[in-house]
């Protein structure tokens, strides 16, 4: 399923995932941003950490480790990071997930 034709439409983000390996959709606010992510390749995400992020798989899956826990996340399933929390992951190609940041300003918006 790809994300509705309104969604593409939304601007992109600048990551620092290369440009073949995702399509990124967003909006963002000063209270928040909402990303929808399709991984065209396999990515791994370097341990980091950030303000709260919550998240949701619709398709595909991806590992995540948050802090000390690591679990696989699948179709339907969420995921919530708490603001400070250390966490990396592996993204398989084909995963589309959507994430809210409680940042506004996470990523800059591009057209």
């Amino acid at each position: 399923m790809d994300f509705p034709g309104f969604i593409q439409r939304f601007p992109g983000l600048e990551t620092p995932f290369a440009k073949e390996d995702v399509t990124i959709r967003a909006l963002g606010s000063d209270d928040g941003m909402v990303a929808f992510f399709h991984f065209h390749r396999d990515v791994l995400l370097p341990p980091h950490s950030h303000l709260g992020q919550w998240g949701t798989v619709i398709e595909g899956e991806i590992e995540l480790t948050i802090g000390d826990q690591t679990r696989v996340y699948r179709v339907g399933q969420s995921y919530d990071i708490p603001a400070g929390v250390e966490h990396s992951a592996r993204i398989k190609a084909g995963a589309k997930v959507i994430d809210v940041f409680e940042e506004g300003d996470r990523y800059p918006l591009t057209r």
